[in-house]
């Protein structure tokens, strides 16, 4: 906080981990417990490299496009639903086609992961055909800015969940 603000900050939950939230969550019957983790600082936090206003929408837009078509997935019997999924834009350019032109864009990860508690993890086995269509509506839905998805397939530890 800054010195000249006049205001305490209170967090009483501050020691607990993702896990014992949602127990206390569901014991006061707050629905929203079962939603899948956001991370703290916001959807900047799966932005690397630059933080621009095009950048953020480009990674809204893909993390909205996996987690819709995982949803479908999931509602289907193609996958089990993951514990946390998303889209995080790297600042990753490559040249990729579009039509007959040669281009330049971004590359999008795609992260899916099983868990209980958030402290450890592995990476959801999401059917190929699911990935495929993910990255063609990816591509596409961005085209000129991100011509290239991959799907992340570490396990945390060693990674984390989150990209940042």
């Amino acid at each position: 906080m800054p010195d000249d603000v006049d205001l305490k900050i209170v967090e009483p939950l501050r020691e607990f981990y993702k896990d014992e939230v949602r127990q206390i969550a569901r014991s006061l019957g707050i629905k929203s417990s079962e939603r899948q983790p956001f991370p703290g600082p916001g959807l900047a936090v799966r932005v690397l490299g630059d933080l621009t206003r095009q950048r953020v929408e480009s990674c809204r837009e893909a993390c909205h496009i996996v987690e819709i078509r995982l949803q479908e997935a999931a509602a289907a019997g193609k996958c089990d639903l993951p514990w946390q999924y998303f889209a995080a834009l790297l600042p990753v350019r490559s040249v990729g086609v579009h039509g007959d032109t040669r281009v330049h864009g971004e590359t999008v990860v795609v992260r899916a992961v099983a868990s209980l508690d958030g402290m450890s993890a592995k990476y959801s086995d999401i059917p190929h055909e699911v990935l495929a269509s993910i990255s063609t509506e990816i591509t596409n839905s961005l085209k000129g800015q991100v011509n290239r998805v991959v799907y992340d397939i570490t396990h945390k530890p060693p990674g984390t969940i989150e990209w940042e």
